[in-house]
């Protein structure tokens, strides 16, 4: 009986049961992560100042996180997927073993070079000296991250993208359990010292990330022995040395692996450039103070509608190579164009939503600290092109076209650069978009020219059936429920309290929405049939004459 279960945890899943998986397990990590950080800005002696500590060191972690990874989860994947569409379950399975020791040697010199030099990080690059307490606490994260990504993968690439799932969600639920538990032993046995409650969240992270790694370790030899005999029926087998392993892996994790590190510099342009900025108007608490709302709130408010995405991105990888390994396309191409239009129903009512509701939104979750209505209504029109741009460059690296990725952020990157070095010295009371809004607008601008490069070479590429008629049925259901929106709220405003407004009428205009989606018809029959149980939900559809 206990084969049994292993050999099921072996089997492959369909693409729209892999979607769901990592859907339910994304939404989940980011709804824990969004309680984490509305815990850590409403607690007295965190707050801004303590997301702008916190956020800075991660953001040089997770820069040479990137960098030790090295692309290696989507470069393991497409490997491993790449040979057991043909077979060669041995070759999938070296790919694998060659990955995690030349990474994890990586990872733990990264590590190293982290705590060595967090002290000229802090002062010199992120000029944010508290910040250094928090990198040393992180720095070990490195190593167990670059380990577990190389494991994460070779589970994607067997399309077995539960554990990859389930690994996240423990990393996720510890992390929030040590972060609340340490941050109060910290209060209450040293008192309400920030830097010090910045550096007990970057503590929590580390131990998360090494709980993350023993529940991957364990379930891996719990399969081993499946494993193995799967290795002995390998009739594709193709000897490739050490050396030509490691650079098979190379070829494909490096060019992967730019986009990121690019992604990564993107990232800390803010932490660079904006308290440095600031400081031209603003004194270097109001400056830290800033950056907190931005980094803190605002971006972690922004990055939960990307959650309903990512499922798709971490799916299309295996998917397109295995098409491109064995020539068929058809089938791919369906899953591609479906993904890019759910990319589009989730981002832009994303966007107007948060537009619409800043404030509220931000009176309800963050009642201590409720500041950044303006950054965040700046900064939500760029969900929709980030996840159109998550999506894309996930097939363009299926494809092969790895560098694609890299060069659309490069000029993103660079537009970013140039945007925040002239927009935000400029004190607000001068221009509007001057400030920490500049740094937002410019992030928006950089991920408008990142998307549109990367959709340019898609097109060119793929029968994509995705132009300007894609975006209109979206954006009529957006403008209803937009109108929906603001007659509800208004409308119940006198009658209950303000957060129990917000939370109805956010909910109320979820329904109405995904009413109007069905109405207008986004989804083909077929498209429909694709989903889990998706033959029972047609047939609903078709009783209620929607269909």
């Amino acid at each position: 009986m206990r084969k049994i279960d292993k050999r099921k945890k072996l089997n492959k899943t369909s693409f729209f049961k892999n979607v769901v998986i990592l859907l339910i397990a994304h939404v989940f990590i980011k709804i824990l992560g969004v309680i984490n950080k509305i815990y850590l800005t409403n607690r007295e002696g965190f707050g801004d100042e303590g997301n702008a500590i916190y956020s800075s060191a991660f953001q040089v972690y997770a820069l040479f996180l990137t960098i030790s990874s090295m692309g290696i989860p989507n470069a393991v994947s497409k490997l491993v997927s790449e040979r057991l569409a043909i077979g060669d379950a041995k070759g999938a399975h070296k790919v694998f073993k060659i990955a995690i020791i030349s990474f994890g040697f990586l990872g733990f010199l990264l590590s190293l070079f982290v705590f060595t030099f967090a002290h000229r990080i802090s002062n010199n690059w992120l000029q944010i000296p508290e910040a250094e307490l928090s990198l040393l606490a992180l720095s070990p994260s490195i190593f167990f991250v670059a380990i577990t990504s190389v494991i994460k993968g070779y589970f994607n690439g067997r399309e077995n993208l539960n554990i990859g799932a389930n690994s996240q969600t423990i990393e996720q639920i510890f992390r929030t359990i040590f972060t609340i538990g340490l941050i109060e032993f910290i209060a209450t046995t040293t008192g309400l010292d920030t830097r010090v409650m910045a550096a007990g969240a970057a503590v929590a992270s580390t131990f998360s990330e090494i709980t993350c790694f023993i529940y991957l370790y364990r379930y891996y030899k719990s399969v081993k022995k499946e494993i193995a005999n799967e290795i002995r029926r390998s009739v594709n087998y193709k000897y490739r040395g050490i050396r030509k392993t490691l650079k098979d892996i190379l070829f494909v994790s490096v060019p992967m692996s730019i986009a990121p590190i690019i992604g990564g510099i993107n990232k800390n342009i803010d932490s660079m450039t904006i308290v440095r900025g600031l400081k031209s108007f603003l004194t270097e608490t109001e400056a830290k103070l800033q950056y907190g709302i931005l980094s803190g709130k605002v971006d972690t408010l922004v990055a939960f509608p990307l959650s309903f995405n990512a499922a798709f991105t971490s799916t299309l990888i295996p998917i397109v190579s295995s098409a491109k390994a064995s020539d068929n396309y058809d089938n791919a191409l369906r899953k591609i164009n479906f993904s890019m239009m759910v990319a589009l129903l989730i981002g832009i009512p994303s966007s107007v939503g948060m537009i619409v509701l800043a404030n509220p939104i931000l009176e309800l979750l963050f009642p201590n600290q409720p500041d950044g209505a303006f950054l965040l209504q700046i900064s939500a029109i760029s969900i929709t092109f980030i996840m159109l741009n998550q999506n894309i460059n996930a097939i363009l690296h299926g494809l092969g076209k790895t560098i694609i990725p890299a060069v659309s952020l490069l000029i993103g990157a660079i537009i970013k650069l140039i945007l925040n070095t002239v927009l935000v010295p400029i004190n607000p009371e001068k221009f509007i978009l001057g400030g920490t809004a500049g740094a937002a607008m410019a992030t928006v601008v950089s991920h408008i020219f990142t998307c549109l490069i990367s959709l340019y070479v898609l097109k060119k590429s793929v029968n994509l059936k995705f132009g300007i008629k894609s975006f209109i049925k979206p954006i009529l259901a957006t403008i209803l429920m937009t109108i929906s929106i603001i007659f509800i709220y208004n409308n119940l405003l006198g009658i209950l309290s303000e957060k129990l407004c917000i939370i109805i009428t956010l909910l109320i205009s979820v329904i109405i929405y995904l009413i109007l989606i069905l109405i207008s018809k986004v989804f083909s029959e077929n498209e429909i049939k694709m989903l889990p149980y998706g033959t029972v939900i047609f047939r609903v559809l078709r009783l209620l004459k929607i269909y």
